[in-house]
Order: structure tokens, then C-alpha cells, then sequence
């Protein structure tokens, strides 16, 4: 059946979390016509950390409810952008859908649960065309946000490396996709901000990006390492079991160089094998704590075993486009709304991967079934995968 009620709860996570989406997506919503027009019920405060009212979401869409965050979480389906805490997804009812970004490469043990508990789930993050470019997504928004406060960062430890006419600033920027090529535009940004377009001899920084050549051979890293200022992890790892720069080579970073965590993938010693980050011993960071120096308490976070001794100053966050909430969640209404289109107006376990529509096969294809099917990971889980301590290597 296609979803008669869509609930919409707000993202009980840190007070800095504040996306909601804005009003414009409900009356495009809104404006479906006949029995493809849900019932939408939008958590009591919705859009508040933003600023914006009931009335100018009731403008938008007179047929809005505001209920409580129970209420919000028994619809047949329920939209956030982050996904909730587990105790909150034990409260989903079985075959209700869940559309949030589930990111099921780094979350095997969520995923787990997410299927024992029978929710149907689509992850924004795993809707992607036949390039594997993803449809719903805010890169710009992720690099900048991160490389200005790295910048900041790096003013302050580092401020001869800021004056004219001195040596510019070397910046090793590791992965080549998307993330990795907005960094090196904002980096741009930020050196014409600083510098000017037209610095004088010698100011202004340089930007290195890695490919796996250079990755790959720990030799010829260290010695990039140790002329770099800025260290930036923008890579997307399709084996989240892997370091690719080893703890023991932060060491030949220089004493003021500051490490930028785009990728901001979190540890998983539970998992099977165990997951880690890009770059070997480096804490995660959140809205609320982007800046962490090499003596903060959140380093004692990095799992046991994990070799930490090498330690810079690290800024990194677990939700980069939430820094710009409102032009994040106008892009994210955008880029939501056929999906929520097709949610409304079809049988979501008839949605076909091999469609005319790319918008279909985006969203079946991001389904945890098909996720699984794909991974090769079903059996894992038939035996209770690594939640029952299942030693498989699946997932």
C-alpha cells in the first residue's frame, strides 16, 4: 500500500542540530492531488531551532497536525534526516517505513537490528543513479562548513603561515570524489578570502590530492606528510576495515598541522572485522565538540587497540551540512520530494530497480533489502550476524 500517513519528528540529537524541512516541501506535498495527498503529521515544534513557526508551516499546508513525538513515530512511515537512536527505532511498528539516512556501509549492526525489527528502510544517503552519483546530498555544504573551521583552526596555530608574502600553505587533501573535489574548491574560497585572488609571491596555499598510487605506499605519504599544514580525509572507503594512513606516519606531521575529518566515519569495534577511521587514531567529533586538540578528553573515545600516540589537533564532525541548516534542508526539499512523490502514490514493496524511472530505481535500490541482497550479507544475519557474536566476515 502506498504510505497513508508520513510523520515527521524532529532530531532529538545535540541542541546545534536544528534541520528540519522547511515549510515549501509540505505544501508541495500538499498540492498532490486526490489519493495521492497523505495525511502528514509533523512533530510539536517543528522547524523552532530554525526559527520558523506553526502558522508559516499551516500556510504552506493548512491540513498539517502538530502531535507529539509518540504520535509522529506510528505513522506508516516516518522522514528524518539523521537516523534515531535505537531505543526510538524499537518503537517503530513492524512494516513501517523508515527514510532517513541509514548509511549501511559503516552501521552493520544497526542494520541488524533494523531487520530483525522488520522496518521497511530507504536511506537517503543510498539514493544513487548508474554512476553512483547520489541524488540526495549537499557536498558543497559538507567540505565548506569543515574547511572554514579548519582554516580558523590553522589561523591560530599557525599564523606566520598566514602573513603575505610568506610560504604558502601546503594542504594534502586524500580522496578524489565529490567531497573531495568541493574541499578543494572551498579551500580556493577561503585562499581568495584571505590571500586575495591575486596574492603576493609566496602567500596563498597549495592544494595535493591523493590518489591510491600515492596512498597506497606509506614511503611516499610520509614524506608529503611532513611539508603538509592541512591534513583533510575526504574519502568514501568501500572497505571500512581499512586505515589508510597509519597512526605511526601522523608523527611526520608538522607540530601545527591540523587534521580535517570530512569523512567523519565512526569506529565500530564490534563490528566484523572491526571498523575504523580513515586516518588511524583520531576521535570523531560532533556539533556541539568540532574542535578537538591533541590533549581533549574525547581522544580517550578512539576504541582500545586502536593506536593513537600521534596526535594533532583534529576538527571533525558527524553532521557537516547541519552548520548551514536552512540552505542544507532547502536543498534536501528539493532533492526529497519525488521520492516522497513516488512513497505516496505507489506500493513501496512494488518499486522496481530495473525501472524506466530514475527516481524509482534510485529508491528501490536504496532499500536495506537490496542493500543486503547486494552485500551478500543475508546470511550473516540469518545466524544473528555480529550482533550474536557471529565471526563471519558479513558486513
Amino acid at each position: 500500500m502506498p504510505l497513508q500517513t508520513i510523520g515527521f519528528p524532529r532530531m532529538h540529537k545535540e541542541p546545534q542540530e536544528r534541520r528540519d524541512f522547511l515549510p515549501g516541501l509540505f505544501g508541495r506535498l500538499g498540492r498532490l492531488g486526490g489519493a495521492g495527498r497523505p495525511e502528514i503529521l509533523l512533530e510539536k515544534g517543528y522547524g523552532s531551532g530554525m526559527g520558523l513557526t506553526e502558522a508559516e508551516y499551516m500556510a504552506e499546508n493548512p491540513f498539517l497536525r502538530f502531535v507529539s513525538y509518540c504520535d509522529v513515530l506510528q505513522c506508516d512511515g516516518v522522514v528524518v534526516v539523521r537516523c534515531p537512536e535505537e531505543n526510538v527505532l524499537r518503537t517503530l511498528s513492524p512494516g513501517s517505513v523508515l527514510f532517513s539516512m541509514l548509511h549501511y556501509e559503516t552501521r552493520a549492526r544497526r542494520n541488524v537490528l533494523l531487520k530483525e525489527l522488520g522496518v521497511v528502510c530507504f536511506s537517503m544517503d543510498g539514493l544513487v543513479d548508474e554512476r553512483n552519483n547520489r541524488l540526495l546530498v549537499n557536498y558543497a555544504g559538507t567540505s565548506m562548513a569543515g574547511v572554514r573551521v579548519a582554516f580558523r583552526e590553522l589561523k591560530t596555530l599557525a599564523p606566520e603561515k598566514f602573513f603575505r608574502g610568506g610560504a604558502p600553505l601546503m594542504v594534502t587533501v586524500i580522496g578524489m570524489g565529490e567531497v573531495g573535489q568541493k574541499a578543494a574548491k572551498a579551500l580556493e574560497i577561503c585562499s581568495d578570502e584571505t590571500f586575495g585572488p591575486a596574492a603576493e609571491e609566496g602567500a596563498g596555499l597549495v592544494v595535493e590530492m591523493l590518489p591510491r598510487s600515492i596512498t597506497e605506499h606509506p614511503e611516499r605519504l610520509a614524506v608529503l606528510l611532513e611539508g603538509t599544514d592541512l591534513l583533510v580525509d575526504a574519502t568514501r572507503r568501500p572497505d571500512t576495515s581499512k586505515i589508510i594512513v597509519p597512526n605511526v606516519l601522523l608523527g611526520r606531521l608538522p607540530k601545527h598541522a591540523v587534521i580535517l575529518d570530512l569523512a567523519a566515519d565512526p569506529y565500530d569495534p564490534g563490528a566484523v572485522p572491526p571498523q575504523v577511521k580513515g586516518i588511524e587514531g583520531i576521535p570523531t567529533g560532533t556539533l556541539e565538540r568540532m574542535v578537538i586538540g591533541p590533549n581533549d578528553p574525547l581522544y580517550e573515545t578512539v576504541p582500545e587497540g586502536v593506536d593513537s600516540r600521534n596526535r594533532r589537533l583534529v576538527v571533525s564532525c558527524n553532521a557537516w551540512p547541519a552548520v548551514d541548516a536552512k540552505e542544507c534542508m532547502e536543498l534536501y526539499g528539493t532533492q526529497i520530494f519525488p521520492f516522497l512523490r513516488l512513497l505516496v502514490s505507489r506500493d513501496h514493496g512494488g518499486l522496481d530497480p530495473e525501472s524506466d524511472d530514475l527516481h524509482e530505481r534510485a529508491l528501490a535500490r536504496a532499500t536495506l533489502s537490496f542493500f543486503l541482497s547486494r552485500n551478500d550479507v543475508a546470511a550473516g544475519l540469518e545466524c544473528g550476524g555480529a550482533s550474536s557474536g557471529c565471526r563471519r566476515k558479513c558486513g
